[in-house]
């Protein structure tokens, strides 16, 4: 699940500056799931925002829509009567959602509400952590269910490093080391040998490093 946290309300604002009336569009997706662009968070944001464009003399219109998901275009029709009529669209979506509204929406100009961080789970109320780097090319079969892509700081196929001590990573010690936890998942599991397999070096072409990636499914295309 993509994880996103709003940006500062001083960037957002001069964002905004030059507009009379804005949309701020929401998502029912990942950020409603990570407190950042439901709709509780759209109504917050746009009370916030008008009290501080009165305050500053400058008032401003605010309308709010939340969608279902913003990543995916179907969902963005119902929206078009309410986006012709504001200048902009301030989107609480990831970084996903704010360029699908705008290929969706070539005419309006599309503002990133949020700043997108990583995909991740719930480690506790309020807490997320990274566990998926998105490279193309899982292992976790390999690895016992454990990243060691998105959770080793430096990403090592063959692990753990000289650096790590403890079963912790040397970039910070409460950083548990990535390969620590697959081995100990392993032997757990029963499924030690498996570690002392060498990994290939790691192809990055089915990563970002390729340029941008699409995935067909032919099953599915009409």
């Amino acid at each position: 699940m993509i994880k996103a946290e709003q940006k500062p309300i001083e960037e957002i604002l001069d964002m905004i500056s030059p507009f009379k009336k804005i949309l701020i569009a929401g998502c029912g997706g990942c950020v409603t799931v990570c407190l950042s662009g439901g709709e509780k968070e759209v109504n917050l944001l746009s009370s916030t925002i008008k009290a501080a464009r009165e305050k500053a003399g400058n008032p401003i219109e605010i309308l709010t829509y939340v969608n279902t998901r913003q990543c995916e275009p179907e969902f963005l029709d119902p929206m078009r009567e309410t986006v012709e009529q504001v200048e902009a669209i301030l989107s609480l979506a990831c970084g996903v959602g704010v360029q699908t509204l705008a290929e969706v929406f070539p005419n309006k100009i599309v503002l990133p509400g949020l700043n997108t961080k990583f995909m991740g789970t719930t480690v506790e109320h309020g807490v997320w952590a990274e566990r998926c780097a998105g490279c193309g090319n899982c292992i976790l079969h390999i690895t016992g269910g454990i990243c060691p892509i998105a959770r080793c700081s430096k990403s090592l196929m063959n692990g753990p490093c000289g650096g790590s001590s403890g079963g912790k990573c040397e970039v910070n010690p409460d950083i548990p080391c990535a390969w620590q936890l697959i081995y100990d998942r392993l032997k757990a599991l029963g499924k030690l040998e498996q570690i002392y397999e060498p990994l290939p070096p790691k192809s990055w072409r089915t990563a970002w490093y390729g340029g941008p990636r699409k995935m067909v499914r032919e099953d599915l295309k009409v």
